[in-house]
């Protein structure tokens, strides 16, 4: 084994640890810029991330459908999700305007446009979604005792015929008597049944069953 002598091993020694001090130092010069640049791509992609009270909220208040027999199956709710050009069709005619209607309240205009009233899977109870709609047309008849209103009720293609023209009288019944209770006067009522015979939208589709079962509110 060789044996550097003393001042050979000092000098190795000092040496050795010039060359860890250079190590260091350069280590420091090069991680320092790295650290900076993570700490500005964190700040960043925190930046770009939107703030959970800023998130769009979407809501569907579609529910389900159900099957049946009779009248057909209906959303309880609503009338649910309409195929190409259903939907555009439905609002067209449900406000479809006030022409016609001398002396109408401009304040129920909206609600007076609307004159169809849609009923639920062999129901003819009135939902309480369209009170509003019946209040106003009871009040314009009321204002006008001369002005005739005809309830047609109608069906969808289910069920027999016979079971759908009777239902179809349930449902212009049930608004008949709604309007004569806000005091318009009977003689100014009449109902009439469609039945099936004259569906708003052909098909067999669900959404042509819930748009069928209506009373059709038809001034004359």
């Amino acid at each position: 084994m060789v044996t550097l002598p003393k001042l050979e091993a000092r000098a190795y020694k000092g040496e050795s640890r010039m060359q860890k001090n250079r190590i260091i130092a350069n280590s420091s010069a090069w991680m320092k810029p790295l650290a900076a640049g993570l700490l500005l791509a964190v700040m960043a992609g925190c930046a770009s991330q939107p703030q959970s009270g800023m998130q769009p909220v979407i809501t569907d208040d579609q529910s389900t459908a159900t099957t049946g027999t009779g009248d057909g199956s209906a959303q309880s709710q609503g009338l649910g999700t309409y195929g190409s050009g259903g939907a555009q069709g439905l609002n067209s005619g449900q406000n479809a305007g006030v022409s016609g209607m001398p002396g109408a309240n401009p304040a129920d205009a909206d609600l007076l446009a609307k004159k169809r009233i849609f009923f639920d899977f062999d129901k003819s109870e009135i939902r309480k979604e369209y009170l509003s709609v019946l209040n106003a047309h009871a009040a314009y008849l009321v204002a006008n005792p001369n002005v005739k209103l005809v309830l047609e009720g109608h069906c969808d293609q289910r069920g027999t015929r016979e079971y759908n023209m009777a239902l179809g009288e349930r449902r212009g019944d049930s608004v008949q008597r709604y309007l004569t209770v806000q005091g318009v006067s009977p003689q100014q009522l009449e109902v009439v049944s469609y039945g099936e015979e004259r569906p708003l939208m052909a098909g067999h589709s669900l959404d042509a069953y819930a748009k069928n079962r209506r009373v059709e509110l038809s001034y004359r």
